[in-house]
């Protein structure tokens, strides 16, 4: 008892000297921050509100002009769409040297998976469902960017999308709350480490809130409609998880929420934000959000600006209302002092904690840069986190792994190509350096290998895509020879091989910002070359390239096996063959559900029943389904298949019931009876039976991702805390109601064994 009194004391009078520290932190920055803005013109704190850029990574039409000036008269608090050394400086300089008070700029950039060296796509991270692996990015990347000059990054982008057909699906995490909560914390963790001083950690800027991801139709900036319940139990948790991380910034989103834009939405800015989460960083808008409100309808500039900054967002991208219409509003009472003070000061303060005030310089370094991009360990893990991210959604007969011996014929328009294997958000990756597949699997396979190639067909053959696809650069290259012509050379080329390897899927900006798609399937000309293909009697195997789930349900039926890689970055190549040889043994999970047809969407696995719940065995008639189509997705949430196979046990509680805050255990125990060591990531879903506000069918409350060897068994133990039976109530707030609760475990959501306890 007496040791642990002392050691209950110790731990106090840690908690108690950490808080002392803090708060003379606080006041130390405090002081400094009113002397600063004592000294302030009116002109100089509502300069500090404006972020601009030259040009470089732009997502709009509007591009800011006459930048330096604006620098020297104080009227810019931070750049984006430069980056390097050299070039930072040179507007750092400007900033610290010639303008009156000598305030540093932030230096801003979309760093989203990788900055030199490119890992998978967010949305390919998110399958490898290894949080370590996914933090350990983020820091790769931050290492590079502040290497690079850069201070401050737009990521992680957390929206929670249920929708295929919205292109920047890509750029998050997938449809689950709770696995996009892990997500962003660790995002965060790995941006900003425990220093934003350091000179290997940038400020995170989580995006894009809120509820973006909900955009209707599936169609970029368009409007969001939804209940609040809805809101908070399912969309705002990533959000909330990476303020409670400590991110340093939020960036709001284009769309409306309860018909109010995000950028001016006082809900949304400052009731749930800052007074509910208790965020303390500073809101920036996205690109022209501000001035893009009068399109939505909510007044002219200087309206719409006001409105923004009243409702709680401190800094405007580009649009540059808030330099040109927030003094006159000051004149006419829209605004108050207080607000453009509060605002600046927030600003402020976020420099200050990133120490440019000490060393506006401290990511200016090009030696640094010399020695932390692109190195040999930097590819190296981002080979390893391409590997962990493939989702094996096919593998008849084990095809799979191929042998090391042999013809293979490898075919398709994604085979020999450079310029697709990085995705979308690739801003400060070089196409040249990236690893094709051919040149993987020569890497791999040895000299017992006899690789064919053949082009096959086009990404794509259709003249209105392909000019929107290449409207910045050209990613689908058109074959001189006519589409039949391609096709006999594939057919040739697959006759004299053992085995065929057909890459085919998406271009880079079929998915990302502003490429939403309607008709979600392969490319036609994709589809005849991969029929043709099959007609030879070769096994056919199909790595796919992809940003969005993809309609495949006649390709599932037909192909020998499939490797979803989405888009695996600098290292594609590599990483592809080594899964494809057995190298690696693939163990993604997908974050997302896969529809049979575009008509099932949106479809995700917590959804809710209905009243006429279509269960096994029941008539059609009178039901909640199709006429033409199961209820049920081609893959299901959490489904991937590895080269051994896994069993799993029920689910064993400790306790089968609990009262007030308790929590209990359930153990699963699971076993690799393959032929392959692997790694296997275990799910646990529970389901409040019977609730005030109706429950899902499951939720994800949990997961780990184990590795086993051939004939090897484990234990798995997940704790069921009293947290993970709440809800959102219809007061909003989050509550935990007596009643029954099934548990549920296995390798995806579909795929479970299940077990109950009660809650008194």
């Amino acid at each position: 008892m007496k040791k642990f009194c002392l050691f209950i004391f110790c731990l106090l009078s840690i908690l108690f000297l950490k808080a002392q520290q803090t708060f003379q932190q606080d006041q130390k920055m405090n002081k400094f921050i009113k002397d600063l803005m004592s000294k302030m013109t009116l002109d100089e704190k509502i300069g500090q509100l404006n972020l601009v850029t030259p040009g470089g990574a732009v997502t709009g039409s509007v591009v800011s002009k006459d930048v330096d000036a604006k620098i020297r008269n104080g009227q810019v608090g931070g750049i984006f769409g430069i980056n390097g050394p050299d070039q930072i400086r040179q507007a750092q300089d400007i900033a610290v040297k010639n303008s009156r008070l000598h305030i540093p700029l932030f230096f801003g950039l979309d760093v989203i998976h990788g900055h030199r060296t490119i890992f998978p796509i967010p949305l390919g991270l998110s399958c490898s469902w290894d949080i370590p692996m996914i933090q350990q990015s983020a820091h790769i990347a931050a290492t590079e960017a502040a290497a690079d000059g850069l201070n401050w990054v737009y990521s992680p982008m957390v929206d929670i999308a249920r929708d295929p057909r919205w292109g920047r699906i890509a750029e998050g995490s997938g449809e689950d709350p709770y696995l996009g909560s892990q997500i962003a914390a660790a995002m965060v963790r790995g941006y900003q480490g425990n220093d934003l001083t350091a000179n290997n950690t940038v400020m995170a800027c989580v995006k894009h809130y809120a509820l973006y991801g909900a955009a209707e139709a599936g169609r970029d900036y368009n409007t969001v409609d939804m209940s609040r319940i809805k809101m908070m139990q399912y969309y705002l948790p990533p959000y909330k998880a990476a303020v409670d991380a400590g991110v340093g910034s939020v960036m709001s989103s284009f769309n409306e929420v309860d018909g109010i834009p995000a950028t001016a939405n006082h809900f949304l800015l400052t009731e749930v934000l800052r007074n509910q989460w208790g965020f303390k960083g500073f809101v920036v808008s996205d690109y022209t959000s501000v001035s893009e409100m009068i399109n939505h309808g909510t007044g002219d500039l200087q309206t719409v600006s006001a409105q923004a900054l009243k409702a709680g967002l401190d800094m405007d991208m580009v649009a540059e209302g808030f330099l040109t219409t927030l003094k006159k509003s000051l004149q006419e009472g829209k605004v108050t002092q207080k607000d453009i003070d509060d605002a600046c000061r927030r600003v402020l303060e976020a420099k200050y904690k990133m120490g440019l005030f000490d060393d506006a310089y401290r990511h200016d370094d090009t030696q640094c840069a010399a020695t932390s991009i692109l190195t040999d360990s930097n590819r190296l893990a981002a080979r390893q986190f391409a590997e962990h991210s493939f989702v094996l959604l096919k593998n008849s007969n084990n095809i799979l792994p191929l042998k090391k011996s042999g013809t293979i014929a490898l075919i398709g328009p994604l085979a020999d190509n450079q310029r697709n294997m990085l995705g979308t958000w690739n801003i400060r990756g070089q196409y040249n350096e990236d690893v094709t597949v051919i040149q993987g699997i020569k890497n791999i396979a040895g000299s017992d290998v006899n690789v064919l190639y053949a082009k096959g067909s086009n990404i794509s053959d259709d003249s209105m895509l392909v000019t929107n696809i290449n409207n910045f650069a050209k990613q689908i290259d058109v074959d001189s020879r006519t589409p039949q012509q391609m096709i006999d050379e594939a057919v040739a080329t697959a006759n004299k091989a053992d085995v065929v390897v057909a890459c085919l899927g998406e271009a880079a900006d079929m998915t990302g910002e502003a490429s939403s798609m309607s008709d979600i399937r392969l490319q036609q000309c994709q589809r005849n070359l991969l029929q043709a293909l099959l007609s030879t009697g070769k096994p056919v195997v199909v790595v796919l390239f992809n940003g969005r789930p993809m309609i495949l349900g006649w390709e599932n039926k037909n192909v020998n096996a499939m490797l979803d890689v989405w888009f695996p970055g600098t290292e594609a190549g590599n990483a592809i063959a080594d899964v494809l040889f057995g190298s690696y043994n693939p163990s993604g999970k997908l974050s997302t559900t896969f529809p049979q047809n575009v008509g099932q969407i949106p479809i995700y696995y917590n959804h809710k029943n209905t009243g006429r719940p279509l269960n096994p065995g029941d008539g059609h008639k009178f039901k909640s389904d199709y006429l033409d189509v199961t209820n049920e997705p081609l893959y299901p949430f959490g489904y991937g298949l590895s080269y051994t196979s896994f069993t799993f046990s029920d689910p064993v509680l400790s306790k089968t019931t609990i009262s007030g805050t308790e929590g209990l255990t359930a153990t699963v125990t699971v076993s690799n009876t393959g032929n392959y060591d692997g790694e296997e990531v275990v799910q646990l879903y529970l389901h409040d039976k019977v609730a005030s506000i109706t429950p899902p069918v499951k939720e994800l409350k949990g997961f780990q991702k184990i590795f086993l060897k051939k004939g090897e068994t484990k234990q798995v133990v997940f704790n069921i805390n009293h947290s993970d039976l709440m809800f959102y109530g219809k007061d909003l707030q989050l509550v935990a109601e007596p009643g029954e609760f099934e548990v549920m475990t296995g390798p995806n959501s579909r795929d479970v064994r299940m077990t109950t306890f009660t809650l008194k």
